[in-house]
């Protein structure tokens, strides 16, 4: 963790329904995954009529937002991680880091990071930020043809307390990685929900996994043991009608694994 004796209190944290968080971090502002689309379905690119219900409005548009200085973007292929009005809201911003496969879709201020890759940005004091790429799979084992890639992220700076953002992340030994080099992480933004869409897979595919999509509760708290996370923000557990759990779920997740005093919901 950046900072002897930082805290988390240092780090303004505020979730917006689903996976929309807002990070303040060295006098920089960050969003992830940009939803603002009031409730409606949307059409998956799989066979069979199967669609994507946003079930509950934004409580913000993005220009309640203010000025952002880049957004964390996990991945641009899937409504409820990039919606309509998020997407419209990628080129008010000055960077938006990504997948480098979504950077090549996005194109202008897309910017790829690659699995440990790195950016920096500099903050209004002087110093400066670390961005970095961290590894990242929408679950199960060789999903991305279906998927798509997705990539996770880590702020770090030199006087401040580190930042994980988890993104679509299912794969607990990716968090077990990056635990082997940031741990441990002072605020890790979660993605949870424990959606499965076992109809999007193959049996192949399926008899290695479940077919979870994002962490669910039990594995959120596994996560949250490894990275040594002082304060876990959970984040994409609702507003979509695919999530099977919500924050009841999280509670007793964490309550159970003795993590209760960890949780964070920044609502």
């Amino acid at each position: 963790m950046s900072g002897a004796g930082a805290t988390s209190e240092k780090i303004p944290v505020h979730v917006y329904g689903a996976p929309t968080t807002l990070i303040e971090y060295g006098g920089l502002r960050f969003v992830t995954d940009p939803t603002f689309d009031p409730p409606g379905e949307y059409p998956m690119p799989l066979p069979g009529d199967h669609k994507l219900v946003k079930t509950d409005p934004s409580p913000v548009t993005a220009a309640d937002l203010g000025g952002i200085d880049a957004i964390l973007l996990s991945h641009d292929t899937h409504d409820d991680n990039l919606d309509n009005a998020g997407r419209a809201f990628l080129s008010e911003v000055p960077v938006v880091f990504t997948t480098v496969s979504g950077a090549g879709r996005l194109g202008g201020n897309a910017q790829g990071l690659a699995f440990w890759e790195t950016a920096e940005l500099w903050r209004p004091d002087g110093g400066t930020v670390t961005v970095t790429g961290v590894p990242a799979r929408h679950s199960p084992v060789g999903c991305e043809p279906v998927t798509g890639d997705v990539v996770g992220f880590i702020l770090t700076s030199d006087d401040l307390p580190s930042v994980y953002v988890g993104g679509d992340n299912a794969a607990l030994e990716h968090v077990k990685e990056i635990a082997g080099r940031f741990a441990p992480v002072d605020t890790a933004v979660l993605f949870l929900g424990g959606a499965r869409m076992a109809f999007a897979f193959d049996d192949a595919l399926l008899a290695l996994d479940d077919a979870l999509l994002p962490l669910d509760s039990a594995q959120g708290a596994q996560a949250a043991k490894m990275l040594g996370a002082r304060r876990v923000v959970p984040a994409h557990f609702d507003s979509w009608a695919h999530f099977n759990e919500g924050r009841n779920e999280i509670e007793a997740a964490f309550t159970e694994a003795g993590l209760a005093d960890r949780l964070d919901f920044a609502r």
